[in-house]
């Protein structure tokens, strides 16, 4: 690996190689598997959302396991407590004193199944390890390692027994993407290999903590031009004063776009974003951050709709200027 910002093939290479890892367990979704390492690499967090039985958990520990970092999985049901997601002091006989027993969310990649099964007590208790990085429990602070990222899944589908996450909640996550089902031919790739062996047992790490720190580095030196920035303002703008849309982007999706941007050019080889880079990620970024007026809703639009044609509308900047 070369020093950071001057050679990005480097970073593509790594990123292939990591891809090409991850697809061992998951068959004929490149594209997803792409934008979720865009988030990891990015510093963001992932939720995936889609029905049952398409591979949401099989991505997210494909991901954690060919990272070579520490992962912990916690299964959220109603009866999860805050504390068993980020700790607990208990009385410790021998010293006299209380110790911090670190709850599940001490991991490099936490991944929450089922996240909007547990009650919103218990989901609030991510709130400051998503965005600050760290627990507080009784006025004592832990900081969590990094790299920390939050890969949660969720059923759109079946809502008996759920808490829908709340917008402050779904702020945070950088992206939301949608598995869906396979091709063809991918699903019969499935049951060849999925059904006489569990691939995820042949998944080994091909990188570790301190190369993923290092590509996270080298995404923060690629260059994004001024005009580009304003063009990501300018598609943040657009949803606000959108008539069919009620809740716009906040501009921490703008940032989230920004850096997204900077980590996808980094994994095409360039060192600088492109207008393309950043329209790519516009609706996986966005798309749960908008919420559509109450006329757009019976009308039957979606929010990834909406964002395709405000898309259409927003100047982009030209390649000269960008």
């Amino acid at each position: 690996m070369t020093e950071a910002g001057k050679d990005f093939s480097s970073f593509q290479s790594a990123f292939e190689r990591i891809v090409s890892n991850v697809e061992h367990a998951i068959q004929g979704k490149e594209g997803v598997v792409r934008l979720a390492l865009v988030a990891l690499f990015a510093e963001g967090h992932l939720l995936l959302e889609d029905v049952p039985g398409v591979g949401k958990t099989m991505l997210a520990k494909s991901i954690a396991r060919t990272m070579g970092c520490t992962w912990q999985r916690i299964q959220f049901t109603p009866d999860l407590l805050p504390t068993d997601v980020t700790g607990v002091n208990v009385w410790d006989r021998s010293t006299g004193r209380f110790v911090f027993k670190p709850g599940a969310v001490f991991a490099n990649i936490c991944l929450g199944d089922e996240i909007n099964r547990a009650s919103p007590k218990t989901q609030s208790a991510l709130l400051e390890c998503m965005e600050e990085r760290q627990v507080t429990t009784d006025g004592t602070t832990h900081q969590l390692e990094a790299p920390f990222m939050v890969i949660a899944t969720q059923n759109p589908i079946e809502h008996e027994g759920t808490y829908p996450l709340p917008e402050s909640q779904l702020d945070r996550f950088m992206m939301r993407l949608s598995v869906g089902y396979p091709s063809r031919a991918s699903e019969l790739d499935i049951l060849d290999t999925h059904g006489s062996r569990e691939p995820l047992e042949e998944i080994r790490p091909v990188t570790g903590a301190s190369e993923i720190g290092l590509l996270i580095k080298m995404a923060h030196d690629v260059h994004v031009a001024p005009t580009l920035k304003r063009y990501i303002v300018d598609v943040s703008e657009a949803t606000r004063d959108h008539p069919d849309v009620y809740l716009g982007a906040s501009p921490r999706a703008s940032l989230y776009l920004l850096r997204g941007a900077r980590t996808l050019a980094a994994s095409r080889g360039r060192d600088y974003v492109v207008p393309d880079d950043i329209k790519d990620l516009v609706v996986p970024v966005m798309a749960h951050r908008i919420l559509l007026s109450p006329e757009a809703q019976m009308r039957g639009s979606g929010a990834e709709e909406v964002l395709e044609g405000l898309l259409g509308r927003v100047p982009i900047p030209a390649r000269s200027q960008a």
